[in-house]
C-alpha cells in the first residue's frame, strides 16, 4: 500500500466524515483503505465507554451510533488516550502504524505518538501540526491510503467535498 503523499481530508463534523466514507463506499472504493481519526464526543453529561465484543467495538456516548457504524466499515478500530490531544477514536491502517510507534517508543523531533506515526507514513512535520490541531478542536481526519488510481478515484468522488485538504 503506497501511503506517501496520500490525501488527508479534514471534516468539521462526524456527519460530513461519515457522508464522505459512505459516498466512497457507494462508488466502489475499498473503504478498508481509509483511516478515520476523531474525538467523537462532546458531552460531559453522558457516560462514554468503549468495549469489544468479538471483533467489533461497541460504544456508548453522544456519537455512539456514528462510531459504531464507521467501525463496521473500516478495519482495526481502536481508542487511545494521547497526551496533548486527548481521547481519540480511530480506525483504518493508521491504527497499526500508531501502535508500532507507541510500542517502539518512536519519537520524531519531539512529536507526539500520533505525530510520529503520521510522519512514518509520509506526512510532513508541518502537516502533522495542522492535523493535531484539527483533532484538538474536535474535527475529523480522513486519510486515504492506496495507489495512484485509488487516489484519483477518491478525488473524483470527494471533489465537491466541504473538507479541507
Amino acid at each position: 500500500m503506497d501511503i506517501n503523499n496520500s490525501p488527508v481530508y479534514i471534516y468539521n463534523t462526524h456527519q460530513e466524515a461519515e457522508e464522505a466514507i459512505r459516498s466512497l463506499g457507494k462508488s466502489g472504493f475499498d473503504v478498508k483503505k481509509l483511516s478515520l481519526i476523531g474525538k467523537g464526543y462532546h458531552s460531559e453529561e453522558q457516560p462514554i465507554g468503549f468495549y469489544t465484543i468479538g471483533d467489533k467495538i461497541k460504544t456508548w456516548g453522544g456519537n455512539g451510533a456514528f462510531w459504531g457504524g464507521i467501525w463496521g466499515l473500516l478495519m482495526a478500530p481502536a481508542v487511545f488516550f494521547l497526551p496533548g490531544v486527548g481521547l481519540l477514536a480511530m480506525a483504518g491502517p493508521v491504527v497499526t502504524t500508531l501502535i508500532a510507534a507507541m510500542e517502539g517508543a518512536v519519537v520524531v523531533g519531539g512529536l507526539s505518538a500520533l505525530g510520529a506515526a503520521l510522519t512514518q507514513i509520509g506526512v510532513s512535520d508541518n502537516q502533522v501540526v495542522k492535523y493535531e490541531m484539527a483533532l484538538k478542536v474536535d474535527k475529523y481526519i480522513l486519510m486515504v491510503h492506496g495507489n495512484a488510481d485509488d487516489l484519483a478515484h477518491v478525488h473524483s468522488v470527494l471533489s465537491d467535498s466541504v473538507a479541507v485538504i
